[in-house]
């Protein structure tokens, strides 16, 4: 078996986990179809809006193991075959699991934003990597109240640090594919920001919503 060929395995891999839909399923368990409310997309952020703090909760989770099981099943298949290699392969593993997420074919394509489903592979692919993400993350809603705002951050968060990483040699990946890394790795970043791109516009015209926690515990839109 080729790189080649190992490389198409794990995307598929990655694919038909990531049209594992946490959100919509949950969603149609309680009679809901959560891409007819809010934003329309079937992410736990909307799940979140729509359902409320459980049902999000349950869906980033769900999307989160999604990416990492599709990691894991890749590393088991190819540690040994391809042990340079391997951690360029758990890329494509994790980047097929966004691609399932957001473009699932048995929903006409229609899915999520693929935030959860990148942060899971981030913290499988270099847990150090997440730690930064995440706080700046917290920070950015914490302060804006846009979790638009902090998915956007933390994808070009990622990719400067997969490239920093990468450059100090942190990452076990063979010198020979750590440009293929870096363009992986950018078009994580890139789809992560293109497929916020309503919010973008929003965000750019005053007009982007904010959260809040009230007083029971449960996120509203404000």
């Amino acid at each position: 078996m080729t790189m080649v060929l190992a490389r198409g395995i794990c995307i598929a891999i990655g694919y038909c986990l990531g049209m594992f839909q946490t959100g919509y399923i949950y969603g149609k368990l309680h009679h809901v179809d959560i891409r007819q409310h809010g934003s329309g997309n079937a992410g736990a952020t909307n799940t979140l809006r729509t359902l409320g703090l459980k049902a999000g909760l349950i869906t980033f989770f769900g999307d989160l193991g999604k990416a990492m099981l599709s990691m894991l099943i890749a590393w088991l298949i190819f540690r040994e075959r391809f042990p340079q290699g391997v951690m360029l392969l758990e890329m494509y593993a994790g980047f097929g699991s966004v691609l399932g997420h957001n473009f699932p074919a048995y929903l006409k394509f229609k899915g999520g934003k693929g935030i959860a489903c990148t942060a899971g592979f981030i913290l499988a692919f270099y847990p150090p990597m997440a730690v930064l993400c995440l706080l700046l993350f917290i920070v950015v809603v914490a302060v804006t109240r846009y979790v638009s705002l902090g998915s956007i951050l933390v994808m070009a968060c990622f990719f400067a640090q997969l490239v920093a990483f990468g450059q100090l040699g942190f990452l076990k990946v063979d010198t020979g594919l750590r440009t293929e890394m870096y363009i992986v790795g950018a078009l994580f970043a890139v789809m992560g920001i293109w497929r916020h791109k309503q919010n973008i516009k929003r965000l750019l015209s005053g007009t982007e919503n904010k959260f809040s926690f009230s007083k029971s515990g449960n996120l509203k839109k404000k």
